[in-house]
Order: C-alpha cells, then structure tokens, then sequence
C-alpha cells in the first residue's frame, strides 16, 4: 500500500526537507509539502501545526517535521490528540519510536545529522510498524 507522508519544516531544516521530499516521492509515497519553502526564517509552530493536524485527522498515513533541533516541532506536533512526535538522531531511536511506542511523526534535527543518515532514519521509521502486545497498554496511557 502507497503511503501518504505531510511534512514540513522551519528555515533550519528547508533544505533537508527538500532533500527527503525528493526521496520519498523517488521511492513511490505520495507527500504534501506545508512548507516552508525557503531558507527565510519562520516560525516552526506555523509548519508543524499543519502537518499534525493531517495525521491527527488520518488525511496522511504519518508526518515528517525538520527543525534545527527536532525540539520545535516536536513539543508543538504532540500538542494534538493522538500524535505521538519522536525526536530522532538515530536509525535505532526511529525504529524503536514506532515498534514500542506508535510515533506517527517522525522529527529530525537538520543542524545535527547529515543528509544520508536522516534518509536512513527516515527509511527505518517507514519499515517499522507497532508491535502491540505491551506496549499498547502504554501507549494507551499517554492521552489525556
């Protein structure tokens, strides 16, 4: 099944959304850009906010946010009910965010990782899948 992916990034992480942009359609998801669409700064909240929304309305499968940090767009991403954000640096950290805990939103720091890794996150947080079983209960919880 083809997957939809929304993203979106701040000024700090344009460049590196673009790049992933580009991958993902290259190997077959269908993605909406909520911008930003330059290197101009701008406000994360104003980006992320969109994208959440689209998943936490299930328009798109999952969400790709690119910040400096992941920190931005994380805090506001899980500021909506039913989005779990996982800020994630490593290939290891995205595949553990899905199976244990069912991020649907996949943040990347764009000022702390290069090109080749946040595509190699990016791939291993689209192969995983949430394993249930224990770790439901849990993410049951997290809702307030």
């Amino acid at each position: 099944m083809m997957q939809k992916i929304a993203i979106g990034a701040d000024h700090a992480g344009y460049e590196l959304k673009e790049h992933l942009k580009k991958w993902l359609e290259q190997n077959g998801y269908i993605t909406k850009d909520y911008g930003t669409f330059s290197t101009e700064s701008v406000d994360y909240p104003d980006f992320a906010h969109p994208v959440a929304l689209a998943v936490e309305r299930k328009e798109f499968d999952l969400g790709l946010l690119v910040c400096g940090s992941g920190n931005g767009v994380a805090i506001t991403a899980n500021k909506h009910q039913g989005i779990r954000a996982a800020i994630c640096w490593k290939e290891d950290l995205a595949a553990l965010a899905r199976e244990h805990n069912d991020a649907n939103i996949l943040c990347l720091p764009a000022r702390h990782i290069s090109t080749e890794l946040a595509v190699k996150i990016t791939d291993r947080f689209l192969h995983s899948s949430f394993e249930g079983g224990r770790h439901a209960k849990r993410v049951n919880k997290v809702s307030c």
